[in-house]
């Protein structure tokens, strides 16, 4: 089965409204095996209503609509849909019924204008909405069905899962769709797609999608089959080939963000750490410290701006800072093996760099970044060119730093240095 979501609101089409209907919709309708092939968001008006519900009724079996069900003047889809289909309205007493007795449970008087809650289009199904005012409506047309529900969400939701899931589910085919996301970090996203399109270009069933997100990469495989074995075993063989392609650089299978999985691996290894930061102020010790338990393994960290809180919190060498520059390799390792020092963690990661808007020069622009991470055998140093604005340099620089403590955690160290797989990630210069 393919379906539609209309999401109606004039509201959802200013900035001030973000449309979650649709986002659950979709979740729980490929649970039930049933692609949305199209949303559509509609503002309060009959003549594009209408559009929208017939264009969408000559595509798919299946339409759903969130919104419109109130009961003033610009609540327009039960008598548009009715209109459309040639079905009279007509008033369902048992719901004016049931809208009294809760205005009555609520001790308010229940205006006029709530009736036109009670006007049905012949033939329709009605579903009780025990959250709210606004039944839902089930409409059968020939070989489609048509789904109406209230725009509150709790309402909405509760509604689908209580009657709108049950009535699909019995209609379900056996199709089912097989899904997984892996994430990248590291590379771009064309360097991505360069790496992995031989891969899953052999596999024309499966759709994948490779999408760029701030600091990392995010491939998405979708498969629909009524075989589970099969969907899963060819799904294998793709992320199999995504690892011959792109190594190390997958961190998440599962959905989980780059901090998510550095910090379950520091609570593996019984692995603490400690942190010393310039330009990200606190962003990575509070990714960090966003994980629940993050107390035993985070130990510590410091915001340096200045240069002075640079030697007093973190021992950099005030000598340092004169000759090599607050921004420079030097003192990003130095703010790693100070606080490392200073606080007795396992590892100490230094951030240093250039966030803009302003500050940058043609020597150092805005994006210059350097990261070190210190361990017992010795640091390793990255210096990288990040573009975007503020904000985007500075979750990128904590991808990467977070990235180098995955790869430490992965490989280890030897002779003072990452190990050898670990050290080409960690070159002198980078830029993405």
């Amino acid at each position: 089965m393919k379906a539609e979501i209309i999401a109606v609101g004039s509201e959802l089409l200013t900035p001030d409204r973000l449309d979650t209907n649709s986002l659950f919709l979709t979740e729980e309708l490929n649970k039930l095996g049933i692609e949305v092939l199209r949303k559509t968001i509609v503002g309060d008006n009959s003549e594009e209503l209408s559009d929208a519900f017939a264009g969408a009724l000559k595509r798919v079996e299946l339409v759903i609509s969130c919104g419109g069900l109130g009961p003033t003047a610009d609540d327009l889809t039960r008598e548009t849909v009715a209109d459309l289909l040639g079905r009279k309205l007509q008033r369902d007493d048992r719901i004016l019924h049931a809208i009294e007795t809760r205005f009555r449970s609520l001790r308010r008087e229940m205006p006029e204008i709530n009736v036109r809650q009670a006007m049905v289009p012949e033939g329709a199904e009605v579903l009780d909405n025990a959250r709210g005012t606004a039944p839902g409506l089930w409409i059968e047309q020939g070989d489609r069905v048509i789904v109406l529900l209230p725009g509150v969400p709790k309402e909405m939701r509760g509604l689908f899962e209580e009657a709108i899931a049950p009535r699909l589910a019995r209609r379900a085919t056996g199709l089912q769709l097989f899904h997984r996301e892996l994430r990248v970090t590291g590379l771009g996203e064309s360097h991505v797609e360069q790496r992995i399109a031989p891969v899953y270009t052999r596999y024309k069933d499966v759709h994948t999608t490779v999408l760029s997100a701030p600091g990392e990469v995010q491939v998405h495989l979708r498969f629909w089959s009524d075989d589970p074995q099969q969907a899963n075993k060819t799904l294998d063989e793709i992320e199999r080939g995504f690892d011959i392609a792109l190594t190390d650089r997958i961190f998440s299978r599962d959905g989980q963000a780059l901090h998510e999985v550095v910090a379950r691996e520091l609570a593996l290894n019984n692995t603490t750490i400690a942190v010393a930061e310039s330009c990200t102020g606190g962003l990575l010790s509070q990714r960090l410290t966003s994980i629940a338990g993050s107390s035993s393994f985070f130990l510590g960290g410091v915001v340096c701006y200045s240069n002075e809180r640079k030697t007093a919190w973190a021992d950099v060498p005030p000598e340092l800072i004169a000759t090599k520059g607050a921004v420079s390799p030097e003192v990003a390792v130095a703010l790693a093996d100070g606080i490392r020092r200073r606080v007795g963690s396992a590892l100490g990661v230094g951030v240093t760099g250039i966030a803009g808007p302003g500050g940058g020069s043609e020597e150092k622009p805005v994006g210059t970044v350097h990261i070190a991470l210190a361990h017992t055998a010795g640091v390793a140093e990255r210096a990288l060119t990040l573009p975007g604005d503020r904000d985007a340099v500075r979750w990128q620089a904590s991808q990467v730093a977070l990235d180098m403590v995955r790869i430490y955690l992965l490989y280890g160290a030897s002779d003072g240095k990452l190990s050898s797989k670990a050290q080409g990630r960690s070159s002198k210069k980078s830029t993405f």
